[in-house]
C-alpha cells in the first residue's frame, strides 16, 4: 500500500493563517540533547512544533534520524536545523526523512536561493537523487515522491545578522522560502550587542524583519526563551515562536531543586540567562 508523508510546517502555518477562529502563533521548543528519549518526551508535550538542532548540539545523522522516527508517533511537527547552508548536508538530512528544514545564517537573497536549490531536485535545484535508498521516500514506497518532493519539504531560513535584517524583504520574497525565523542571539552579536537579545535596538531589528516578511506574505517567527519577550513578539505578530529548549529546561529545573533543598550555606550554582 502506498505510504503518505506528514503535512509540512508550511502546511501547519497555512492552517493557522486560515483558521476561522483566528490565528494563534505556533508554539515550539528546541531538542538539543541528541537523545531520542528526551526528544520523545518533548514530542509528547502537546506543543505545535519541535526543532531538532544540528548546529549547536552533538547531533549526528544517526541521532537526527532516530529522533525523527520517535517524533513521528506524535502530532507535533518536527523541524531540523542543519549546521550550515550546505547542499551536501541538506541532501543528507532530507534523505533521513526530515521534511522541514531550518537553514541558519541566511543574510542575502542569493543565500536563500541557494538553500531552496539544495532542497529541490533538478532542474529546479541541485538535490542529489537517492530516494530508492532513503527514508525520505520510505525507500520508494511514497508514490510520486520524485515528482512531488517539493510538496513534501518546507524551508525556513534564519535571519540572524544585521546584513540579513537589511535584506529581509528580499530574503522573504525568494520563491521556495516558506518561512523566516529570527535568531535574536546571533543578531545581537552581529549588532555589537553580544548577550543583549532584549536590547531595544535588537528588538527593533526583529520587528523590522516581522514587518518586511509579513508585507510579502511570508510567515515569520522568532526564538524567545524569556516569557516576557515571547509575549511581546506574539503581540507583534509572530506566526511561530520557540519558547524553550530541553537542555535549558533541565538546567533551570535542576538549579531550582538545589535552591529549594540544599542548606543556605551550600554554594548556589550560577543561573545565567538563556542565550537564545
Amino acid at each position: 500500500m502506498p505510504l503518505r508523508l506528514s503535512p509540512t510546517f508550511r502546511d501547519r502555518l497555512a492552517e493557522r493563517a486560515g483558521s476561522p477562529a483566528g490565528a494563534r502563533p505556533l508554539i515550539g521548543m528546541w531538542a538539543c540533547t541528541g537523545s531520542a528519549l528526551v526528544t520523545e518526551i518533548a514530542a509528547g508535550s502537546g506543543l505545535d512544533w519541535l526543532l531538532i538542532d544540528g548546529e549547536h548540539s552533538a547531533n549526528t545523522l544517526d541521532t537526527l534520524q532516530v529522533q525523527l522516527q520517535v517524533a513521528a508517533a506524535y502530532p507535533i511537527t518536527p523541524l531540523v536545523r542543519v549546521p550550515w547552508n550546505d547542499p551536501v548536508i541538506i541532501k543528507q538530512v532530507l534523505d533521513l526523512g526530515a521534511q522541514n528544514l531550518i537553514v541558519p545564517m541566511v543574510s542575502s537573497a542569493e543565500e536563500a536561493r541557494a538553500a531552496v536549490a539544495a532542497t529541490r531536485y533538478p532542474p529546479e535545484g541541485v538535490r542529489g537523487v537517492g530516494s530508492a535508498l532513503a527514508r525520505s521516500a520510505r525507500w520508494n514506497r511514497v508514490d510520486g515522491y520524485l515528482r512531488d518532493a517539493a510538496e513534501h519539504v518546507s524551508l525556513t531560513v534564519q535571519i540572524e545578522t544585521a546584513a540579513g535584517v537589511a535584506a529581509a524583504a528580499e530574503i522573504a520574497a525568494v520563491d521556495g522560502v516558506d518561512a523566516v525565523f529570527v535568531g535574536p542571539s546571533d543578531l545581537a552579536a552581529s549588532m555589537g550587542l553580544l548577550g543583549q537579545q532584549t536590547h531595544p535596538d535588537v528588538v527593533a531589528a526583529v520587528e523590522r524583519v516581522f514587518a518586511e516578511a509579513t508585507a510579502v506574505g511570508t510567515p515569520v517567527g522568532v526564538n524567545a526563551f524569556d516569557p516576557a519577550a515571547a509575549d511581546a513578539y506574539i503581540a507583534a505578530g509572530a506566526a511561530f515562536v520557540a519558547v524553550g529548549a530541553d537542555v535549558a529546561l533541565l538546567a533551570r529545573a535542576s538549579e531550582a531543586l538545589a535552591v529549594r533543598f540544599l542548606p543556605p550555606s551550600a554554594p548556589a550554582p550560577s543561573s545565567p540567562s538563556a542565550s537564545y
